[in-house]
């Protein structure tokens, strides 16, 4: 048995339906701190959400505010107040790309049941949060930095188990997966937002555009 597989398996010989389990979730040391990295993610999607949903009530607020003064002819307010709306959906959609994109690496995560995928599945993972970290950095620096202390967790995962298997990274094409994945969490978000937020009345675009 390799290295690699020696630090993903038990030590120890199992019973028959301990080693069923163990083929489809293999045990070791590698795998509890990559559950622990998943659950660590997760929490930061919670926190995602309820800043999005601030987001959202604020929206709600200052379309309110751009439909009154509009309602009133009073258009100057009504562009002032819509250039603040841009922002805040601006801000909400960023958010949500975030969420989605980091969706999209918990499900990759917890789905490695080989020490073959572990470096391929994280070196594109630790791509978005990346970027994600990068995103949010201005609207939520808590979040920044538990990320990237995720991201130092993934990257000691990443080493032990590209040692232990002795495999290299094809970097090209980690990039190429990690912007693949946040192209699609972008595309998702601009429907989202046109789904949750109202349109602005005729005559008081935005004319937004956001994204990593």
């Amino acid at each position: 048995m390799s290295n690699f597989s020696k630090n993903w398996e038990r030590k120890e010989q199992p019973g028959l339906s301990s080693r069923i389990r163990g083929s489809v979730n293999p045990p070791g040391p590698l795998k509890p701190r990559l559950e622990q990295a998943v659950r660590s993610i997760q929490l930061q999607m919670q926190k995602l959400d309820i800043a999005n949903q601030r987001f959202q009530e604020r929206d709600r607020m200052m379309f309110n505010k751009v439909v009154d003064a509009y309602s009133k002819h009073d258009i100057d307010h009504a562009k002032i107040y819509a250039n603040e709306l841009a922002e805040i959906r601006k801000m909400s959609k960023m958010l949500m790309q975030a969420k989605m994109a980091l969706e999209q690496i918990v499900m990759r995560l917890s789905t490695v049941t080989e020490l073959g995928d572990i470096v391929m599945t994280l070196a594109p993972a630790m791509g978005v949060i990346r970027n994600v970290r990068s995103g949010i950095s201005s609207l939520l620096p808590e979040a920044e930095r538990e990320l990237g202390d995720i991201s130092t967790v993934l990257s000691g995962i990443l080493v032990d188990a590209g040692q232990s298997g002795g495999l290299s990274l094809n970097f090209e094409s980690a990039n190429e997966d990690a912007q693949k994945i946040l192209g699609e969490a972008a595309v998702v978000a601009e429907q989202r937002v046109k789904e949750k937020f109202p349109e602005l009345p005729a005559g008081i675009g935005t004319g937004e555009k956001t994204g990593f």
